[in-house]
């Protein structure tokens, strides 16, 4: 009798300690879990601002070395290339190309015989891209000799209250016409020169536009492509 009871008592014990285990196992993963979607929630995109924008670029300078990139446009493509000189606003392009920005973009200010303007939409995608890349100016870089010729691709200032023209630099324009556009030098940065596809700048140039210089039928920026 007595060693049915030392058996009954050790029986007990044994399913107690593996409840114990089971329960503590339990605990572990629950934590883990929970720990996992913690973190999860922490991340977040890097977004761009006013105060990191040009230590970001001045890094990304240092790595992305390409400066030929390809508009797909829905009149032809325009291959530009990207001056090394003017770093901030090189690396601005090349990386907002390489986050697909520009896909549906459109020439929203052509201007026959002076500059056709594109990198914006009245599609409020394009918006939403903006707000998730994030909201930042880049300043006048203009002491390298370069000048308003026809075929320069420059940016133009913001919209905001910007004394000091300070780039907008979702947005860029080409000059088209043949004796350039020299009344601009020094208040914008000229940032590279489309080097094949003036043809095309000229036939997106000629289109029938609106009171505000806006085509009257789209012309979009289907996509911007890194050649080089």
């Amino acid at each position: 009798m007595r060693l049915l009871y030392i058996l009954l008592i050790a029986s007990i014990l044994s399913s107690c300690i593996k409840k114990d285990n089971e329960n503590i196992n339990k605990t572990k993963v629950t934590s883990i879990t929970k720990v996992k979607k913690e973190s999860s929630k922490v991340k977040s995109k890097f977004i761009l601002t006013e105060k990191n924008s040009m230590d970001f670029f001045l890094e990304y300078d240092k790595i992305h070395k390409e400066n030929v990139v390809e508009l797909d446009t829905d009149m032809g493509k325009i291959e530009i290339t990207l001056f090394n000189e003017t770093k901030f606003h090189r690396s601005n392009f090349l990386y907002l190309s390489k986050l697909n920005y520009f896909k549906s973009t459109q020439f929203y200010r052509v201007i026959n015989n002076f500059i056709i303007q594109g990198g914006n939409s009245d599609n409020r995608k394009i918006w939403k891209k903006r707000k998730s890349i994030g909201k930042y100016l880049l300043p006048v870089d203009n002491n390298h000799g370069f000048k308003h010729s026809r075929g320069m691709v420059s940016m133009p200032s913001s919209i905001i209250k910007n004394p000091h023209k300070l780039a907008s630099p979702y947005e860029f324009f080409i000059v088209q016409s043949q004796s350039g556009a020299h009344f601009l030098d020094g208040d914008y940065t000229i940032f590279g020169k489309v080097t094949k596809g003036m043809d095309v700048v000229d036939k997106i140039a000629g289109v029938d536009t609106d009171d505000l210089d806006w085509p009257i039928s789209n012309i979009f920026i289907n996509n911007v492509k890194v050649l080089r």
